[in-house]
């Protein structure tokens, strides 16, 4: 696959590699969101059908996404915290249960079980990272599948470190939990759409993810994927549109006790909105049209020999077999004055993401190698 660049509107002198923060909107997802908009200027012109049609689409889409046979199991959501909140609301634990986390886990995927363990006297057991210089992403791999027990009645985690890259392996992580009875909730925020994954394969109970990075929504918006043990929930709002039979208008004040199925309970209010799912729908078909093993392929070309190279002059990256190469992270030598660094990028117009004496790089199709070099190019000259 060649560089996309020419679908995004990204100038030639920046170097943006903090997609991992917030993607770039390529122009067909920018000129969604103006029709949606220009069309909220003549309400008259949209039709019922919109607030619904366009969601199921969506639905759809996200599904076929992530090899999930069940559209009615996805959501769209506002927030990962939001779908994250929904899974906590509807958990019952024991006294001295365990909820295992990872060392650094981000905040939307902890303050949730925080207050869980809190409700019923459980704990928060967080593996952390061992720190080896290598086989690092192999060792917390193993200390976590030997962390689980029959005490542990979650496991909560990305698939990979949102700040490295490091990958956990997940088919592993569910048979143990599945030999214990322990949900599997994973956030898949920094890899759905940039790292294949595959619903069948990993058999999670719920899956949320962020819209706003690889998935090139706008900021705001999420998804959300419930298996069974969700399939009679509570959900944290009740709005008139998740109720059964709410697509008819005329009826909505013969209140309805039902939800709809399997995960419709769970949609936000206002979740048929116009113009972020007419935005999202664009992105989502330019994503699975260019595939996210393609992705991954692409950016493992532009970026594997910079890697090499920040290796060989003092950065310590995690070995390629455990980690991605859409996102991974650089620990700087402590020869590298940070100060000093951010000011060189700034001029350079270098954008990237830092974690302590991390640097996290991020990318995608809009990249070049010629991205990369600019980046080992500018730390060479802080050394």
């Amino acid at each position: 696959m060649q560089d996309q660049k020419h679908l995004f509107d990204i100038p030639e002198e920046v170097t943006y590699l903090n997609i991992a923060s917030l993607s770039p909107s390529f122009k067909a997802v920018e000129q969604a969101g103006i029709d949606a908009v220009l069309q909220k200027s003549k309400p008259f012109t949209i039709p019922i059908s919109d607030f619904f049609d366009p969601v199921t689409e969506l639905k759809s889409l996200f599904a076929k996404l992530i090899d999930a046979d069940e559209p009615e199991r996805v959501v769209t959501i506002p927030s990962v915290s939001y779908g994250i909140a929904t899974v906590a609301n509807n958990i019952r634990l024991q006294p001295n249960d365990e909820i295992l986390v990872i060392e650094e886990q981000f905040p939307s995927n902890i303050y949730s079980w925080k207050k869980l363990a809190e409700r019923y006297n459980a704990k928060i057991v967080t593996i952390k990272s061992p720190n080896l210089k290598q086989s690092n992403a192999k060792q917390w791999n193993l200390d976590l599948l030997d962390a689980i027990n029959s005490k542990t009645a979650v496991v909560a985690l990305g698939n990979i470190h949102w700040s490295n890259g490091t990958i956990f392996d997940l088919k592993d992580l569910r048979k143990k939990t599945k030999e214990h009875n322990a949900l599997l909730i994973v956030d898949g925020s920094q890899t759905i759409g940039a790292f294949p994954f595959s619903i069948k394969d990993i058999q999670p109970d719920a899956l949320i993810c962020a819209g706003y990075k690889w998935l090139f929504g706008p900021y705001g918006c999420a998804y959300a994927y419930y298996g069974s043990y969700f399939d009679h929930g509570e959900p944290i709002e009740n709005n008139w549109s998740n109720r059964l039979h709410s697509e008819n208008l005329a009826e909505l004040t013969n209140y309805q006790s039902e939800y709809k199925p399997f995960a419709n309970r769970y949609a936000m209010g206002e979740s048929g909105n116009f113009i972020y799912v007419k935005m999202q729908i664009e992105a989502l078909k330019q994503v699975i049209n260019w595939t996210p093993k393609a992705i991954q392929d692409y950016c493992k070309s532009i970026s594997f020999e910079a890697a090499k190279e920040l290796t060989n002059f003092g950065c310590e990256i995690e070995d390629e077999s455990y980690r991605t190469h859409h996102l991974f992270g650089a620990k700087l030598p402590n020869t590298i004055d940070i100060k000093k660094l951010k000011a060189a990028f700034q001029k350079e117009n270098i954008f990237v993401s830092f974690r302590g004496k991390f640097i996290r790089l991020s990318c995608h199709l809009y990249n070049t190698k010629q991205d990369f070099d600019t980046l080992v190019n500018c730390i060479k000259s802080v050394l």
